[in-house]
């Protein structure tokens, strides 16, 4: 119960479409090295890789207008997947003719 607690997920929105994440996700994680993880299972907006040790990441996306929003999901892996959703192109929105990039979400972070 206690690993459950620590799960790490993080967002982040991408001008890529679902199919375009879930693929560079299966390459950015297989690059090799110490923190590498392998292709368990796809589904249309899911990706499930595992890495030493059995580890477990779970790359999620959906579609929102202009792109993706994409979730990742890991006990120990958690920065790779930073540097994951870091490596994705983001989305941009215009609001009042002002253009704000969108960042990885946080629960603590203030509304832009």
């Amino acid at each position: 119960m206690h690993q459950q607690a620590t799960r790490q997920l993080e967002e982040r929105q991408t001008t890529l479409d679902v199919d375009e994440v879930l693929d560079a996700a299966t390459r950015f994680f297989a690059r090799g090295g110490v923190y590498s993880a392998f292709f368990e299972k796809r589904g249309p907006t899911h990706l499930v890789l595992r890495g030493q040790g059995g580890e477990e990441i779970v790359i999620g996306a959906r579609a929102v207008e202009g792109g993706c929003t994409v979730s990742g999901s890991t006990y120990l892996f958690d920065q790779q997947v930073t540097r994951f959703l870091s490596s994705l192109p983001p989305l941009r929105s215009i609001e009042a003719g002002v253009v704000h990039q969108l960042s990885n979400a946080s629960a603590d972070a203030p509304e832009p």
